[in-house]
């Protein structure tokens, strides 16, 4: 995808990419290209799907997080990206915004591995990006100092909450990037935490049902 597709399809979620981004995401698709053979860091790691299953999928969720952050007077966010994977969304995310403090958690090494490659190789093009790389088992971060706990196919909702609650800040939030509305996961949550929102999101040339599942502390 050139830039100037990525920037059309970029606008209804009222986001822009600036030639620093996208020469940084360039090297983010090539990296992941490259290892994602045999790291087995995701399914889809080259072609053009990496951009409609990855990117898109990724900044789509960013564009109302990053609302919410704004009414909350969240000026640097402290964020959580559990289970990251290949870094996504937080590595994505970092990328557009990067007055945010984001940190990637994986339990795998390798994977931790390429999103600290793929930060250096990041930085060449966008120097702020504000990015940390955490390989280890998120039940064992207890400072509770993250004001947003986020999970893209990390576990249920119930589990997320359950491992997370010793990173979330007093006033934190979890959002989880679900497929259709998972009614049965939001039923299994404990008492203490309450859904406050499910949020649809659009699917940009991808046939798919996708939300964000907001909740906190009740």
């Amino acid at each position: 995808m050139n830039q100037d597709e990525l920037a059309t399809e970029l606008l209804p979620l009222g986001l822009d990419v600036t030639d620093a981004q996208y020469a940084a995401l360039m090297a983010y698709v090539a990296l992941l290209a490259r290892w994602g053979a045999t790291h087995n860091l995701t399914a889809v790691h080259k072609g053009p799907s990496v951009w409609t299953v990855h990117v898109l999928d990724c900044l789509a969720a960013l564009a109302g997080v990053s609302q919410y952050a704004q009414r909350q007077g969240w000026g640097v966010a402290q964020v959580l990206d559990v289970g990251s994977g290949a870094g996504l969304p937080g590595i994505l995310w970092a990328l557009w915004q990067t007055n945010w403090r984001i940190t990637c958690v994986d339990a795998v090494a390798k994977k931790v591995a390429f999103i600290q490659q793929a930060a250096v190789a990041m930085r060449r093009h966008e120097p702020n990006l504000q990015l940390v790389a955490h390989h280890g088992r998120v039940e064992r971060l207890a400072q509770a100092t993250h004001q947003l706990v986020v999970a893209r196919a990390f576990a249920s909702l119930a589990d997320l909450v359950r491992l997370t609650r010793g990173a979330l800040a007093p006033d934190g939030v979890w959002v989880a990037l679900k497929g259709e509305e998972p009614h049965k996961e939001m039923a299994a949550l404990p008492s203490d935490v309450r859904v406050f929102h499910v949020e649809p999101l659009p699917s940009p040339q991808w046939d798919a049902s996708r939300c964000l599942v907001w909740m906190k502390p009740a």
